[in-house]
């Protein structure tokens, strides 16, 4: 019997554990609190990064949206639709002799030599031109409508006619078009050119009718190229 007493009170003693806890209800309540504020120290520590991860989700979408306007604007500049302001020289043409010494009516300029100008031009270096305040682009049109030189529709039939030119190298466009031949040509036809010594600041206007696409078309969402 004894020897069974001494195994029960054994046996008892190893199912119960070795360390209680004997904390009262106040510490109980301390250390919850304690486990709450860590908690709320990492959800606000949670919130901080994702706010940090949105603002950055944002400086990329700015980016890519000043990227945007970046190319815009310069594609409305090569194509001619903002103003410009550079280097270049100014072009005058004008009468060689007036109809009291040549007898003759001054006619107007041939649009087959204007168009031979803007070329020589392009051929040195010229970036933006403007004739009598118009801008030059890809799409103008230099043609004789009943008897009168037009550009886009607008007359060039009164002298002088002030060429404007933008050039990256203004002095190198100065030299050439001083060691050519187009004065030449155009004293011809009773016409002389006046250029002008390179100019620091020259203005050039934006081209300000509507530009004319023929055979493109914007591609819908879908649709096969």
């Amino acid at each position: 019997m004894i020897f069974g007493l001494m195994l029960a009170v054994q046996f008892q003693s190893i199912q119960e554990p070795a360390v209680r806890d004997t904390r009262d209800m106040w510490q109980l309540r301390e250390a919850l609190k304690q486990e709450q504020e860590t908690q709320s120290n990492l959800l606000l520590e949670i919130r901080k990064y994702e706010e940090l991860i949105d603002t950055y989700e944002n400086d990329e979408n700015q980016s890519a949206e000043k990227t945007l306007k970046e190319t815009l604007e310069e594609l409305k500049n090569e194509a001619g639709l903002t103003e410009v302001t550079g280097a270049g020289v100014v072009i005058t043409i004008e009468p060689l002799f007036d109809e009291a010494v040549s007898q003759s009516e001054v006619e107007n300029i041939a649009p087959d030599l204007l168009k031979r100008l803007l070329n020589e031009l392009n051929s040195y270096g010229a970036e933006h031109v403007a004739i009598a305040d118009r801008r030059v682009v890809n799409t103008t049109v230099i043609r004789d409508i009943n008897g009168q030189t037009k550009m886009d529709g607008y007359s060039l039939n009164s002298y002088p006619i002030e060429i404007k030119v933008i050039s990256e190298d203004a002095e190198k466009l100065f030299s050439r078009l001083n060691g050519s031949t187009t004065m030449d040509t155009f004293a011809i036809d009773n016409l002389r050119l006046r250029i002008s010594e390179p100019k620091d600041r020259i203005v050039i206007p934006p081209y300000d009718d509507a530009i004319r696409i023929k055979n493109m078309k914007p591609v819908e969402e879908g649709e096969k190229s």
